[in-house]
């Protein structure tokens, strides 16, 4: 009997080490996950981080493995106060906090005059660097299609542009845009990245991301802007509304955008899943601070957004 007690003790103590072990992952798994939010984090100044921790470690309280963690995240998620922010688990899953909910509206057709070029800017996911070139000289080859001496002014529609990667559409829409810097992002303590378009490509810090490898020049640079915008351009599409305040002969049409004007840079956890982290600001050409919904020049609906904006580039 005495034996028997002594291997059930062993085994109970056993267990015990185990899930505290366990629980330690864990703790310093979500610890970790903390750390590179309070040092990276656009609200980082804003933020109590001491709080921040106690509640995220509290709502994983008793859970022994990492997999098991999607409520602490989103806890954390939702705490970093964004709405930008997510987490791809390595099993595939994406978490996200954000009460924002930007609905995809209708567009209407139109027959635009002959002197109007239209092009629209669509969202792109990925960074396979194939498919970015293709995007961006696709945007190319229709604008030099339509491009002639009468065009009278471009039409930018971003409707329904959901984001994804802002580089293949920068570089793509670069021969209406015009060279030179077109935004920035910046840092909660002012630390600034500058993005422009330059020869058929698109550059951060003047490092070349996506480069058309047949670039096209408009004829007239100098020619009207016309950009369409609705509460369906998300991040990297508010991202291209952007490049646009401060363009000479630009104005813009809709309603306001969904309010994701901000950038996110990428951390890979421990145990494979990736951190979007929103890190900073986006700003226009002349430095002024986004980080909400981007409201158009011109308010119109969807029943004479063309119309109004066809009115502006004859006239």
């Amino acid at each position: 009997m005495e034996k028997r007690l002594f291997i059930l003790l062993i085994i109970f103590l056993t267990a015990s080490c185990s899930n505290e072990d366990d629980s330690s992952t864990v703790r310093n798994y979500l610890n970790g996950v903390v750390d590179i939010m309070q040092a990276n984090s656009i609200n980082r100044n804003s933020i109590d981080w001491r709080d921040f921790r106690d509640q995220v470690l509290m709502t994983a309280d008793g859970i022994t493995e990492i997999e098991g963690t999607n409520g602490a995240l989103r806890i954390a998620l939702g705490l970093l106060g964004d709405n930008h922010s997510l987490i791809r688990r390595n099993s595939g899953v994406v978490l996200s906090a954000s009460n924002l909910r930007c609905q995809l509206g209708s567009t209407m057709e139109s027959v635009l005059p002959d002197s109007i070029g239209y092009i629209r800017i669509g969202p792109f996911s990925g960074t396979d660097n194939n498919r970015m070139t293709m995007f961006a000289q696709n945007l190319h080859d229709q604008i030099q299609v339509q491009d002639n001496a009468n065009i009278s002014g471009w039409i930018v529609d971003l409707r329904g542009n959901t984001g994804g990667n802002m580089w293949p559409m920068l570089a793509g829409v670069g021969p209406i845009l015009g060279e030179g810097i077109a935004g920035y992002f910046i840092g909660p303590n002012g630390s600034q990245q500058f993005w422009d378009y330059s020869n058929g490509g698109s550059r951060l810090n003047q490092s070349i991301l996506v480069q058309v490898p047949n670039p096209y020049t408009v004829i007239s640079s100098d020619t009207k802007v016309a950009v369409l915008l609705d509460q369906s351009v998300i991040s990297s599409g508010e991202a291209i509304a952007v490049a646009f305040i401060g363009r000479p002969n630009t104005r813009s049409f809709g309603s306001s955008t969904c309010g994701l004007s901000t950038s996110n840079s990428t951390f890979v956890l421990p145990d494979g899943s990736i951190l979007f982290l929103t890190t900073a600001f986006f700003a226009d050409r002349n430095r002024t601070l986004y980080g909400g919904p981007l409201a158009p020049d011109v308010v119109t609906d969807e029943n004479n957004i063309l119309e109004r904006a066809s009115e502006y580039l004859l006239n």
